[in-house]
């Protein structure tokens, strides 16, 4: 009864961790839609009754202005003020840096080193997780997800030689968990080659520094 109650409570929060960002965005994007509306009706007017082209200018026009906000807030610039207005007002609101981690992991962001993936050792075991952030002290915070729902889980903090970092996509780690652990030995294969080369780094550091 427990079990279920855990899994139940898992899968609505992890479910709702994916509706709720798209309800908003489709509703924003539908008032954004309502707003302009007014700019393309001149033009609308133009085009055959049989052919919805208020909608589908003010989609059009939404959208484009969306690519440009875009495109400016990857100039230096815009990412100064696009950080400042995140300090500001953004992150004053619960839940938003982590929802901005992993919209940025999803959409392939290099620079959002936030959410890596990474096998770290609990107990007797090898468990998928993710890195949120590195201690002052070397020690790693990481989220552990449950399965099958990987937005729902718990939260350690670790000493470095218990977390092995992966170097594989944060798509992929994500899909394993939510395959119920399939896939796991892509996971596995990948921290061994990630811990050989680090071995054969610190071989290759005292060697150097035999020499010396």
């Amino acid at each position: 009864m427990k079990y279920a109650r855990e899994f139940i409570t898992s899968t609505v929060v992890g479910g709702l961790f994916i509706v709720v960002p798209v309800y908003l965005a489709a509703l924003l994007l539908l008032k954004g839609m309502k707003s302009v509306a007014v700019l393309v009706r001149p033009i609308a007017v133009l085009v055959p009754d049989w052919i919805p082209a208020e909608g589908l200018l003010s989609l059009v026009l939404v959208l484009a202005l969306c690519f440009l906000v875009g495109a400016v807030v990857r100039t230096p610039s815009g990412r100064a003020a696009r950080e400042r207005m995140e300090v500001v007002f953004f992150e004053r609101l619960p839940g938003y840096g982590l929802l901005r981690s992993l919209t940025q992991r999803l959409a392939g962001d290099d620079e959002e080193r936030t959410w890596q993936p990474a096998l770290v050792d609990i107990e007797d075991a090898l468990v998928p997780a993710f890195v949120i952030e590195e201690l002052d002290d070397g020690r790693f915070t990481v989220f552990v997800p449950s399965v099958p729902t990987p937005l729902a889980g718990a939260v350690y903090v670790l000493r470095r030689e218990r977390v092995h970092l992966l170097d594989i996509p944060f798509t992929q780690a994500i899909r394993s968990v939510s395959r119920w652990g399939a896939g796991s030995k892509d996971l596995v294969a990948a921290m061994e080659k990630s811990d050989g080369l680090t071995d054969r780094r610190e071989r290759e550091t005292r060697t150097r520094e035999s020499f010396q």
